[in-house]
């Protein structure tokens, strides 16, 4: 019998439910025989209010394999298509806690970039706009604190596009720890220092504004991070 991870909840109704994805566990979208959040999820739903039969789970946010924080299931069609739209629209504040490598300089800035996807390498690149199947990146940051000789910066994702974060990042010169694949030399001991630290929704039913936060894995207490 295949051993899944425990589910941590951070929030829960008839329409939403939003977890906390440890590190290395893929969200969605892996062979049968590998866990996978949405599958460790769907499990707990099933067991909790024993469901026969197929449970339906519906991924609004995804994150990396190897990032950490919360993540936001449908637990109905009607609440999976209101979320749809809401990120369409984008409506949703998505923020992130990174540590990354070095002195971060300017304290805040703004990322605008347009990247695209290298099929053969499974990574992304910063491309020129003209390029066929170009998108538009965007987001901004500010230091929270210095940590040693790195910075723990706040990101605020204005688009959602593959690896995001850690490409515009490491294109500015400041690679998340732990991140070997967009050029971090400095080990983390699970994962990369990446968290989807809250995010801000309308709730698809009741309308009224939702806050979902992730607390701080353990590997981030131990490196000196505070809640």
């Amino acid at each position: 019998m295949m051993h899944l991870p425990r589910l941590e909840v951070l929030y829960e109704d008839n329409h939403l439910l939003a977890v906390a994805k440890p590190a290395g566990l893929p969200t969605m979208g892996t062979p049968d025989n590998r866990p996978t959040l949405l599958s460790v999820a769907k499990e707990y739903v099933k067991s909790r209010y024993r469901k026969p039969g197929n449970v339906y789970l519906g991924v609004m946010s995804r994150l990396d394999a190897p990032v950490t924080g919360v993540v936001l299931l449908a637990r109905t069609s009607k609440a999976a298509r209101r979320m749809t739209e809401q990120f369409r629209l984008r409506a949703v504040e998505k923020t992130y806690w990174a540590i990354v490598e070095g002195k971060v300089k300017p304290a805040a800035g703004r990322c605008i970039d347009w990247v695209g996807h290298d099929e053969r390498h499974r990574r992304m690149h910063i491309v020129g706009e003209s390029l066929p199947g170009a998108k538009e990146a965007r987001l901004s940051y500010r230091r929270l604190e210095a940590v040693g000789k790195h910075s723990l910066l706040e990101v605020t994702l204005e688009t959602g596009r593959k690896h995001q974060i850690r490409l515009q990042l490491a294109h500015c010169g400041y690679p998340i720890l732990g991140d070997r694949k967009y050029g971090s030399q400095v080990r983390w001991p699970a994962g990369i220092a990446l968290h989807a630290r809250r995010l801000v929704i309308a709730h698809p039913v009741k309308g009224d504004s939702l806050t979902l936060r992730a607390p701080l894995p353990t590997e981030w207490l131990a490196f000196g991070i505070t809640e």
